[in-house]
């Protein structure tokens, strides 16, 4: 019998994550069977997915009945729910995580995405949050704003771990590990334990080639030279800049200064691929899962790709291949006039949006249906 090709990339140094979660995945024994069967060692959240999971089934009717009686409102009716959830796969993933001392085994939950531009009230949320999960083995999400870079740094000297999320630029990755160093150094000078602080980078991979493949198809229409380039460049914009932040990463935690640190027992923060799924259905439906497994890594993939590799994914460390052609690839887009910063920058812009809106409608969907599960008739 053939080796279940999740399992295999485990062997190859990357871990499966999903982004995904519901409550029956808990109760039925289904995420047991995928932790045992898949080796899958982790999950990850956010609004959209708990949106989804919340308006799409009865599984939360009780507890948002019980809620409402007791006078909550939509907002701590959310939080409640899903605290619940993050908790009981937090507790289903923590022998892996006690087998792995804390490599793996985490499940993660996202700050209050209104909170994306506001330094303040992101740390305040996110100390709320890690202290009402009470798990070692959660994440808290704060995104890679500006204003969220101040953010992470204080929670990793407090000892919080982070999971940095709506990341897509070269640049602020850069950001986003100093912020992390900074953390774990502030904190070994408070003289404080720093072995199981953990946080991860989490790289937004398929939306990058979802906005800048259109930019390039114009180019290929025009033809001529530039449509000759434009060609070569299409879909491998998201991979090569996955392939150079990898790089990043590998000089960054290998260089003196991180030395010093691991030597007091702090772990390097790995980066996560997220946004895996395939959006152009000319592309594989596992192409940003079988480009990018590599050492010290982590893939997170929603249900459909989880599935869609163990059927036949084809895993091999290709995350260093071709990495000069991953810079060519991002040094020939401003000849297109593609500016990469702008292009991040509108992504991470889109992405905040992209958390409100679903937030937002879980807010009404839960003010709208309250009266209607209360009189018994979700």
């Amino acid at each position: 019998m053939s080796i279940n090709p999740l399992k295999r990339v485990e062997t190859l140094g990357q871990s499966i994550w999903l982004d995904y979660i519901r409550r029956d995945l808990i109760t039925s024994g289904r995420l047991r069977r995928l932790i045992e069967e898949d080796g899958l060692r982790g999950i990850t959240s956010n609004p959209a997915i708990f949106q989804k999971a919340i308006v799409e089934s009865h599984e939360y009717d009780d507890d948002i009945r019980s809620l409402a009686l007791m006078g909550r409102s939509a907002e701590e009716i959310y939080e409640a729910v899903s605290q619940k959830d993050v908790q009981r796969a937090a507790d289903e993933f923590r022998p892996l995580y006690d087998q792995t001392d804390g490599t793996d085994g985490y499940v993660s939950l996202e700050v209050n995405p209104h909170l994306a531009h506001d330094a303040p009230g992101t740390l305040a949320e996110a100390r709320r949050l890690w202290k009402a999960l009470d798990r070692p083995n959660v994440f808290v999400k704060v995104p890679a704003t500006p204003e969220g870079l101040r953010v992470i740094q204080q929670l990793i000297t407090e000892g919080i771990n982070v999971n940095v999320t709506l990341l897509f630029g070269l640049p602020r990755y850069r950001q986003v590990a100093e912020a992390y160093i900074a953390g774990i150094e502030a904190r070994v000078a408070q003289g404080k334990p720093v072995k199981h602080v953990v946080s991860v980078a989490s790289f937004f991979v398929s939306r990058m080639d979802a906005l800048v493949d259109p930019l390039l198809q114009t180019a290929v229409e025009r033809g001529g030279r530039e449509g000759e380039l434009a060609t070569k460049l299409r879909g491998q914009v998201a991979v090569a800049c996955a392939r150079a932040a990898y790089q990043i990463f590998k000089g960054i935690f290998s260089a003196d200064r991180f030395k010093r640190l691991a030597g007091r027992g702090a772990r390097a923060q790995r980066v996560l691929w997220a946004s895996t799924s395939t959006k152009n259905p000319e592309y594989s439906d596992v192409k940003y899962v079988e480009a990018l497994i590599g050492p010290e890594t982590i893939n997170t993939v929603p249900l459909e790709t989880l599935e869609a590799y163990r059927d036949h994914g084809n895993p091999e460390s290709r995350l260093e291949h071709d990495v000069e052609q991953a810079r060519w690839v991002l040094e020939r887009l401003p000849e297109l006039g593609i500016s990469i910063d702008k292009v991040t920058q509108q992504l991470e812009d889109e992405g905040v949006e992209k958390f409100n809106q679903p937030f937002d409608k879980l807010m009404k969907t839960l003010e709208q249906a309250t009266p209607q599960i209360m009189a018994g008739k979700g």
